[in-house]
């Protein structure tokens, strides 16, 4: 039975890196996707991974019915055996449930990528409306780890290279990236102290935990 399924995990666990392998296998076997993004790092209409690949995708704006879309697709003589959606988070709850509605009268399996909650560990409401709806949630094996080691399961936003708490919840930027706003994974317990990996170098070198030696 099709199946709307839900990959789940922190950034940088290689949710788009899966998103775009399970596009490449099943075009291998002949069959046809449908591939949704919204607010991707590499610019609209595009699904890419940080491994550097890229593949053209339909830009899921907050006006887009997706269940209209592919149902046009499909009357226009468009073949559709799949849908793929990624940056699920920031879909509206209402688009989920065109999802939902593309599985149940169309038949089709929907593979859906995305983050559980923002940097402030609040539930996007595109990723609840999933955890509601879907007929699997799958959590990533590709553990994600914090610059202590430890397994990162939280999300953290810096601005300026200072982590930050309040904001808005959707602002786009990228893990490593010299800008402004940046993302990092973190362990809970670093992300509830809001040390990051910058902070904790600066701690590193602090004056107070150098060593004091004799002249």
């Amino acid at each position: 039975m099709p199946e709307l399924v839900f990959f789940s995990g922190t950034m940088d666990c290689g949710k788009s890196t899966l998103a775009l392998q399970i596009a490449h296998n099943r075009a291998a076997r002949g069959l046809q996707s449908v591939i949704f993004t919204r607010d991707d790092r590499a610019g609209e209409g595009k699904l890419s991974s940080r491994l550097g690949l890229v593949t053209p995708a339909v830009e899921a704006t907050p006006q887009l019915d997706l269940y209209a879309f592919v149902v046009e697709l499909m009357s226009r003589g468009g073949r559709v055996d799949h849908v793929i959606v990624d940056e699920a988070q920031f879909l509206l709850p209402e688009q989920i449930d065109q999802l939902a509605r593309i599985v149940d009268d169309l038949n089709l399996d929907v593979f859906a990528f995305g983050i559980t909650t923002d940097f402030r560990t609040r539930l996007f409401p595109g990723s609840r409306r999933l955890i509601e709806l879907a007929d699997r949630v799958e959590t990533l094996q590709v553990e994600a780890m914090c610059w202590c080691g430890a397994r990162a399961t939280h999300n953290a936003r810096t601005v300026g290279g200072v982590m930050v708490v309040e904001g808005e919840q959707v602002v786009v930027g990228d893990v490593g990236a010299a800008e402004v706003v940046g993302y990092e994974v973190l362990c809970r317990r670093h992300h509830r102290k809001r040390m990051t990996s910058a902070s904790a170098r600066a701690a590193a070198l602090s004056p107070d935990v150098l060593p004091v030696t004799s002249a």
